[in-house]
């Protein structure tokens, strides 16, 4: 592998830009299959700030990860979902709970999240 990998070129820095946030990945897994309010999200995800999620959700959007729809009610009714390209992004996800799980096994360290099957 080449040792002159570079923002503006690698495969792997491109793929960490868009997904490398601190709950972009779990954002993304609790789309996977749902539509989902902000609430929703957030207690899904309570370690993160509503400040943060709402950060890192924008970052998803800006980059056509996610879809953002406003409904026009009072109160505002927001809702989120995977575009197509987030889609594709399912089998890096899978790969990551795969490794993640085998690495903690290997480490004595049972798995135990809602990733797991």
């Amino acid at each position: 592998m080449s040792s002159d990998c570079n923002k503006t070129n690698c495969p792997v820095v491109a793929t960490l830009d868009m997904i490398g946030g601190k709950y972009k990945a779990l954002i993304l897994w609790h789309l996977v299959d749902s539509t989902r309010r902000f609430g929703e999200l957030r207690r899904l995800i309570p370690q993160a700030t509503q400040k943060m999620l709402t950060q890192q959700l924008r970052e998803l959007e800006d980059d056509s990860l996610v879809i953002r729809t406003v409904y026009p009610v009072v109160p505002p009714k927001v809702e989120y979902r995977l575009s197509d390209l987030g889609k594709s992004i399912k089998p890096i996800l899978d790969a990551m709970c795969d490794w993640g799980t085998d690495y903690m096994k290997q480490s004595g360290i049972e798995a135990n999240c809602f990733m797991i099957d």
